[in-house]
């Protein structure tokens, strides 16, 4: 376990815990959040993780139409995941009784953070590099993990001492996923499949829930800085993998 891993997962769980006490303060400016996050999500996706996955396919003779049968499998899992949650949201509200979905709804979310550190660790075992541009793209969207794990236990009328507790679940979550993927050593041929994964998730996030939200704060500086955050991945994509050999 190097320095490099433990400073990351320090900040996965600083930027989660982050994320969600800033919530009602600054709760009329977090669409600037979710467009950096969403360009530099759906970036670190297409342009570092997918090519890799297919890199480690091709050196292991995996079909690369499983890969993708893999990104849309999980696409379409976690679009499933919120379909579900989003509906029994909307019934329970319409009824006055939502108060279940707050724990359910920031479980998920728990779920999730943990995914999320997992990418990063996953992301060790190609090298470096691959790790410190992954964290990047994470340690924002674990900032919107800390978000939405507050607003769903507040929407939903739980107290401010259980959803405080949810809040620190959320933000060790990221911690427990990258020391888990870090310490268990995985074999190179099922990384492929692992990171066709997460492109399927990360794809999910940037699309279908961080550019909605830009969609609802319309301005130049939601444009500003969604490219950004693709711009600085990009950049971060030529930059570190030279220095890292």
């Amino acid at each position: 376990m190097n320095y490099i891993i433990l400073s990351l997962a320090f900040f996965a769980f600083l930027f989660t815990l982050i994320g969600g006490l800033i919530t009602m303060k600054f709760r009329n400016s977090l669409h600037y959040f979710f467009a950096f996050a969403a360009g530099s999500v759906i970036t670190v996706a297409f342009i570092h993780m997918l090519p890799e996955s297919i890199h480690i396919a091709e050196e292991f003779g995996i079909d690369i139409k499983v890969l993708m049968i893999v990104v849309v499998g999980s696409f379409f899992l976690f679009s499933l995941i919120e379909r579900i949650f989003a509906t029994h949201h909307i019934h329970n509200d319409k009824h006055g009784h939502a108060h279940v979905m707050g724990p359910i709804g920031a479980g998920s979310m728990v779920f999730h953070s943990f995914l999320d550190g997992a990418a990063i660790g996953l992301a060790f075992h190609i090298d470096a590099a691959a790790g410190i541009i992954v964290a990047l793209a994470v340690l924002l969207h674990n900032m919107t993990d800390g978000i939405n794990t507050v607003v769903l236990m507040l929407k939903n009328k739980q107290p401010l001492s259980k959803t405080g507790l949810f809040l620190g679940l959320a933000s060790l979550a990221p911690v427990a996923g990258i020391l888990a993927t870090s310490l268990i050593e995985i074999p190179e041929m099922y990384l492929a499949y692992l990171l066709a994964f997460f492109v399927g998730e990360f794809i999910y996030i940037g699309a279908s829930t961080l550019v909605p939200e830009m969609r609802e704060h319309p301005s130049k500086k939601t444009i500003i800085l969604m490219a950004l955050g693709i711009l600085v991945v990009i950049l971060l994509n030529g930059i570190i993998p030279e220095a890292g050999h």
